[in-house]
């Protein structure tokens, strides 16, 4: 099955050669990838990555990546953290839809992991609840790839905190 999904990287001053970039990650077998270097000193990669699963398609391109560019530090795999407007986009509704879903099911709706002006939630949990709840169809890749990526991120968060 293919996955769709998104590294995002914090590069090294030694990577600032885009094509040197480009050619290495082609070289590791991110051939599956869009590069993305729009902003010094990051670079994203939106993966389109057939596999068994939406872990092993994630994990073998962090793999790849790591191997390309040993230097790069993983800031986030996305899609996981939304608003209310990434998920409607995401599930064909408009932003004022999901907030009427959000203020009608208060007690049942995903607490959000930042609750400021603009609330952030995982995507994992809007997508459960919404097929769960309010019975959307919600496609299966989509929801095992925003699973995966709330994974990774925990993990790193988590080594990030140990190594402190």
């Amino acid at each position: 099955m293919e996955y769709i999904f998104v590294l995002n990287y914090q590069l090294s001053a030694d990577d600032s050669d885009p094509d040197a970039l480009v050619e290495r990650l082609a070289a590791a077998g991110c051939d599956d990838a869009v590069v993305g270097i729009g902003q010094p000193g990051r670079l994203a990669l939106e993966f389109t990555r057939d596999a068994d699963s939406a872990e092993a398609a994630i994990h073998s391109a962090l793999e790849d990546v790591r191997r390309a560019i040993p230097s790069a530090r993983l800031i986030e795999v996305a899609p996981d953290l939304v608003g209310l407007t990434d998920v409607a986009d995401l599930v064909g509704v408009s932003r004022q839809n999901m907030r009427k879903l959000m203020l009608a099911h208060v007690g049942s709706f995903p607490l959000p992991v930042h609750a400021g002006s603009a609330a952030i939630w995982h995507l994992v949990d809007l997508l459960t609840w919404l097929r769960a709840k309010a019975g959307y169809a919600i496609d299966r890749g989509v929801l095992d790839v925003a699973a995966a990526a709330l994974q990774v991120n925990v993990t790193r968060e988590v080594q990030r905190l140990s190594s402190r």
